[in-house]
């Protein structure tokens, strides 16, 4: 039997995937403690009693709403890989924060929610969780880095680092671009051409770690 999930993403035009989109929306916007059914009812434009009808309860929601995002990731991790498969370490990076950037601008529920999964009053709860390791390891795997024991680690910490760092320029965007003086358009270019000055640098500088 399908799950309520899959059902939403079978049909992205049934009440189920409109749900699904607006709860990921609010959950990003204001967390699993900040939101409430009738936050994602009203945004959606129906009762609570179609939304619990659809998807049962707040933490049922929520939950598909992590794992939902998890595909999305892994997704894009993959697209990454094929994009960047065989070219020079410098270039793999630079075209991988390029490429998660752009997604994540179009997708900004994504950096909120894992930002509030790990760094809200959540983080301690029993929920399905934001799989940050093992999308860390996609990462590891799409950039071409070292799998071997001896460097899994250090490459896993330096792609958490590159991630953590979009997304906080992401969720932050209303903040930091008033801070540089910048319209949205021209914040992003700066953080891209930040971040591959930061990281690219750092990766072809250590390159014997990753490669």
């Amino acid at each position: 039997m399908k799950t309520t999930l899959e059902k939403a993403k079978k049909d992205p035009d049934s009440m189920k995937a409109k749900i699904l989109a607006a709860a990921r929306k609010i959950y990003g916007e204001y967390g699993f403690h900040g939101t409430t059914m009738r936050m994602i009812a009203t945004e959606v434009g129906i009762d609570i009693s179609t939304l619990h009808y659809h998807w049962g309860e707040k933490k049922d929601l929520y939950e598909a709403v992590i794992i939902d995002t998890n595909n999305d990731l892994r997704k894009k991790f993959n697209e990454i890989e094929g994009t960047i498969h065989g070219r020079p370490l410098g270039e793999r990076i630079a075209i991988s924060i390029d490429m998660m950037v752009d997604y994540l601008i179009l997708h900004p529920e994504i950096s909120n929610l894992v930002l509030l999964r790990y760094f809200g009053k959540i983080r301690h709860e029993d929920f399905v969780d934001l799989k940050v390791p093992e999308l860390a390891l996609d990462s590891v795997r799409s950039m071409g880095l070292k799998k071997d024991p001896e460097n899994i680690s250090f490459s896993i910490a330096s792609v958490l680092t590159i991630m953590n760092s979009i997304q906080s320029f992401i969720s932050g965007e209303e903040y930091f671009s008033s801070m540089i003086k910048k319209g949205k358009d021209e914040y992003y270019a700066v953080v891209k051409e930040t971040l591959k000055d930061l990281f690219v640098a750092a990766f072809t500088k250590g390159k014997n770690r990753f490669e």
